[in-house]
């Protein structure tokens, strides 16, 4: 009878720890592991938008690629200037 009851007790804490170390784990380590990796992206998104701008910047067109689409992305900006180079002076009297 006592050796049911060791093995019953024994079985009881084996239990306990294996829900306290699952409690710990979904309430301390996946919680920063997830804002590691949500940090992660964010930079990467900003990283990208940044290099996308700087290469905008120099009035060449940016070649944008998603699956099979293609989009040419060129600065404003730069259009705005190429119009107003193109716009012939009117000679003054």
């Amino acid at each position: 009878m006592a050796n049911k009851k060791n093995v019953l007790i024994t079985l009881l804490v084996a239990v306990i720890v294996v829900m306290a170390i699952i409690l710990v784990y979904i309430f301390l380590v996946r919680p920063s592991v997830t804002g590691y990796a949500v940090d992660k992206q964010n930079q990467g998104i900003e990283f990208a938008i940044v290099s996308i701008m700087q290469q905008a910047a120099t009035c060449q067109p940016v070649p944008l690629t998603f699956g099979n689409q293609t989009i040419n992305l060129i600065a404003i900006e730069c259009l705005q200037q190429a119009q107003q180079q193109q716009v012939p002076q009117q000679p003054q009297a």
